[in-house]
């Protein structure tokens, strides 16, 4: 398994202390994109607008091409359109994060990531991905059975059907 670039367009649009993908690029673990239609053709993007669900058959597309956020407010609902990303839909997580913890579908940047990490079997990558954040394993324990449920489904279908165990 080779490794998953981690690409984002930032829109600005949080507090900088706060943003995870900020962080992220920081210590080097993310790309930035100056803007949405900078994103590579073909990456797997996590998009709340998508219409198919993220499962472990995304994992080679996003060895290949990359796995992509668009890194907006979730205050302003306003995620671009990325044509010619392959966009894919996060199933039923809860968030960890100080913002919006306990929240189902309203995950920072950086649980996103991990989750779809997770999803694809790349515990040690997305464990990576949290180590950076004080409250980044308390997202591994509240989300263990679904990224579980989640990684062992597979397809889109099957973690759509996993996900009624949890809503």
């Amino acid at each position: 398994m080779g490794e998953i670039r981690l690409l984002a367009y930032h829109a600005g649009q949080c507090d900088p202390k706060k943003c995870t993908a900020l962080r992220l690029k920081r210590f080097g673990l993310m790309t930035f994109v100056p803007r949405p239609s900078s994103i590579p053709r073909g990456v797997v993007l996590l998009t709340p607008k998508a219409a198919r669900a993220l499962s472990p058959a995304d994992a080679a597309r996003a060895e290949r091409r990359g796995l992509a956020i668009v890194d907006v407010s979730w205050k302003r609902d306003t995620f671009p359109a990325v044509p010619q990303a392959a966009g894919r839909a996060l199933p039923y997580l809860l968030a960890a994060n100080p913002v919006n913890y306990g929240k189902p579908f309203v995950l920072s940047s950086a649980e996103a990531l991990a989750a779809a990490l997770s999803i694809f079997g790349r515990a040690d990558a997305a464990r990576a991905v949290l180590a950076k954040f004080a409250w980044g394993e308390q997202f591994f324990i509240l989300n263990e059975e679904p990224l579980a449920a989640y990684a062992a489904a597979k397809d889109g279908a099957g973690v759509v059907a996993a996900q009624s165990e949890f809503i």
